[in-house]
């Protein structure tokens, strides 16, 4: 049975995505608030006939704490088949504007401390030439948009870093995939208006797995963000600055 590392394990993605696979996977749940992964541990430990996950404390803008984080996690599971990265935040980008520190934390937290946790785990399944490492990243990312260019910029700077990274790994046999969802219904998105192409959590976790299992270097979630994002992408910038979305 694969050892599977969820990097974020209480975000709205993640629990559907642990849902979902702890019947087959051994779960090591990390993220920040222990006592509500403790609840997500317990839930899981009955989907799953009684296999409970590990829990470990993780803060991704700890930097200095990476290191000796995985190093914990492999005395415990001895090797990590699976990496999976759901963590991050999304200050509102009005507040930002007046508070730049709070942009600064977007990209500690989305960019930079995903880059140095990665190249952690990167280095472990180097080193045993197999694993498989998914990386949520966002549509936000393919271009910057004037009401959310800076959490924008954090998920561009994400998804440059997986790919490169699937090209350092790819002779490794370690697999890197980029997936890229379009509005998710979260509690990380619940003071946003909901629009039409609006997903559950739950559709996006689907999403996340099969694109897993098909080894899927860049997947869109659902896949008709890949049509909407190359229209997107594609538009002139004299006509882009003047379209407000």
């Amino acid at each position: 049975m694969k050892n599977v590392l969820i990097l974020g394990a209480s975000s709205g993605i993640a629990r559907q995505f642990e849902r979902l696979v702890c019947a087959d996977s051994r779960l090591v749940l990390a993220g920040n608030d222990p006592d509500v992964m403790a609840k997500i541990a317990t839930d899981l430990e009955v989907r799953s006939d009684g296999r409970r996950p590990s829990i470990f404390e993780f803060d991704s803008a700890n930097i200095a704490g990476h290191a000796a984080f995985v190093q914990q996690v492999v005395a415990e599971v001895k090797h990590i088949d699976e990496v999976y990265l759901f963590f991050g935040v999304m200050f509102d980008e009005i507040e930002c504007h007046r508070k730049p520190e709070l942009a600064a934390k977007m990209g500690l937290v989305n960019y930079i401390g995903a880059m140095s946790i990665l190249e952690h785990l990167a280095n472990h399944m180097e080193a045993n030439k197999a694993g498989l490492i998914v990386g949520v990243s966002s549509v936000a990312g393919d271009r910057g948009r004037a009401s959310n260019y800076l959490y924008g910029s954090t998920k561009a700077g994400l998804s440059a870093y997986l790919s490169g990274l699937r090209a350092r790994l790819a002779a490794h046999g370690v697999h890197v995939c980029t997936i890229k969802p379009g509005f998710v219904d979260t509690p990380m998105t619940a003071h946003l208006k909901k629009g039409g192409l609006t997903s559950s959590a739950e559709k996006v976790a689907r999403g996340v797995v099969q694109a897993a299992r098909k080894r899927k270097n860049t997947a869109y979630v659902p896949g008709f963000w890949w049509m909407v994002m190359m229209v997107i992408i594609h538009l002139p910038e004299f006509i882009f600055k003047k379209v407000k979305f």
